[in-house]
């Protein structure tokens, strides 16, 4: 890496936590509007110390250009996400509620990578300071902390691109707008636009203020955390449970497809693949777990309450819960279970695998298949109505190889802590699918605190590489990477 990109990746890094620690005004202000004056300054002093950063960063570098390499852009979004994290960790700590700063770490990780679970058992008891700020790191990494500052620092707009294909969902990366900067900033104003509206209706619905924001927060960021000890079946309304159904759904899609819808270009809408897959996918769960826990609840339209939540809960990856899943029967435990390989949407804010790829992998078999039958048949995968790239199929493959690697390892170090099978299996694949809850002792009415500390930090690692898809982590570890000097 060479000195400029070297600085390039410094300065990035500064602003990009400046940003970060700036927006904990907002919880800053909470805390002395509800009278949490002992929390104030958890706040506000990683505030104003980012704010000091964010000058001196930009008046220090006001004329020099920002460069990076596709090597150091890697290195950029992968240390800011660290970086950011270790930052989200600091008021946590602060506050006193974690009892070591590993458990703090983790808990910011959870929140800035959407994945949801917590060491906490006891939420209810923490101020309404606290609980926003671990909600608002959801919203924060939900649409990608980089994509945010490129969004607002035109500065960084330069080589814009390498940072957002290294942090952004699925295996097509894109421009939907010539500059990679207007890009970011219309993505942002969707996810911004969802968020109000979700507030909003949850406010009308019966929240109170402080709660529909963070629960919009947690929704709109595919995240889960809450500031219920029961997650949103502590709220016991059907209304809330509906309209956060609705945001989950529709921030499982490609945000790319309602920059379409709000130019009018349905015909690219109509024609999506994953959309439909997704649709479909959803659907199916829905009515498989709506039939399962019917004689549970002996009302199809609870069951079907209760179905729609879960199913969407987990193919979201944001671990809401209102019921406890694993005393249904075993058929429902078996499609939220299958929910957890899945995921929604590339290009969205949600986790797991993503649909397109399991819609490429289906493609291909039902391809294979079709040339033991006509050998010398050509045939191609088509893709959004559109024949795909040819490396798709090869470079779906190795990222399937990697996760179930990933998986693998992250499994075997749970298993370390003396957990059993199923909580050992389901917590590695919360932590690369940045799902939250699972099955076992990690399940709706549980937490992650019993894990130890070695573990955390290893979990931590997984959460980033997951939300970064596997490659913007696991590159560093190629000695490629480091044998290479353009």
């Amino acid at each position: 890496m060479s000195n400029t990109s070297a600085l390039s990746v410094i300065r990035m890094n500064l602003m990009l936590l400046a940003v970060v620690t700036i927006t904990m005004v907002f919880p800053g202000i909470v805390a002395l509007c509800y009278r949490e004056y002992a929390y104030i300054g958890a706040f506000m002093i990683p505030a104003a110390v980012g704010l000091v950063t964010g000058i001196i960063t930009v008046w220090h570098g006001r004329k020099s250009k920002f460069q990076l390499s596709p090597r150091s852009g890697f290195a950029a979004v992968a240390l800011c996400w660290v970086t950011s994290s270790l930052a989200g960790a600091v008021p946590l700590y602060l506050s006193g509620f974690f009892p070591t700063f590993s458990d703090a770490v983790f808990e910011a990780v959870s929140g800035f990578t959407t994945t949801g679970s917590t060491i906490l058992s006891e939420i209810e008891s923490l101020p309404r300071c606290v609980n926003l700020w671990r909600s608002q790191m959801h919203w924060l990494g939900g649409m990608g902390i980089v994509a945010l500052t490129v969004a607002l620092l035109p500065l960084f707009g330069v080589g814009g691109f390498q940072l957002i294909k290294a942090e952004t969902t699925g295996p097509e990366k894109g421009k939907i707008t010539p500059t990679i900067t207007q890009t970011a900033k219309i993505l942002w104003f969707i996810y911004l636009g969802f968020t109000v509206a979700e507030a909003v209706l949850l406010w009308i619905a019966g929240m109170d203020v402080v709660d529909a924001i963070a629960h919009s927060f947690a929704t709109v960021g595919t995240g889960g955390f809450s500031s219920r000890n029961a997650s949103i079946g502590g709220f016991n309304s059907t209304a809330i449970d509906c309209i956060i159904i609705v945001f989950m759904f529709l921030c499982g899609i490609n945000f790319s497809l309602y920059y379409y819808l709000f130019t009018g270009n349905r015909d690219d809408i109509r024609r999506n693949t994953e959309l439909k897959a997704y649709i479909a996918i959803l659907g199916a769960a829905i009515l498989l777990i709506t039939v399962s826990i019917t004689p549970v609840y002996g009302n199809i339209l609870q069951a079907l309450r209760y179905a729609a939540m879960q199913a969407t809960s987990f193919i979201s990856t944001t671990g809401f819960a209102t019921a406890d899943y694993t005393q249904w029967p075993k058929l429902a435990q078996t499609v939220l279970f299958s929910l957890m390989f899945i995921g929604s949407c590339s290009g969205s804010t949600a986790g797991g695998v993503k649909v397109i790829r399991w819609v490429v992998i289906a493609k291909q078999m039902k391809l294979e298949i079709k040339k033991m039958l006509h050998p010398h048949g050509v045939y191609t995968i088509r893709i959004n109505g559109s024949p795909a790239r040819s490396d798709l199929v090869s470079s779906v493959a190795a990222f399937l190889f990697l996760y179930a690697a990933l998986t693998g390892i992250t499994t075997f170090i749970a298993s370390l802590n003396g957990v059993d099978v199923i909580t050992s299996f389901t917590t590695a694949l919360t932590m690369i699918g940045n799902i939250g809850p699972g099955f076992g002792a990690i399940g709706p009415s549980d937490n992650f605190g019993f894990y130890s500390s070695l573990s955390k930090w290893w979990f931590s690692f997984i959460m980033i590489a997951g939300r970064l898809e596997l490659y913007t982590m696991i590159i560093f570890f190629s000695p490629e990477y480091w044998e290479s000097r353009k």
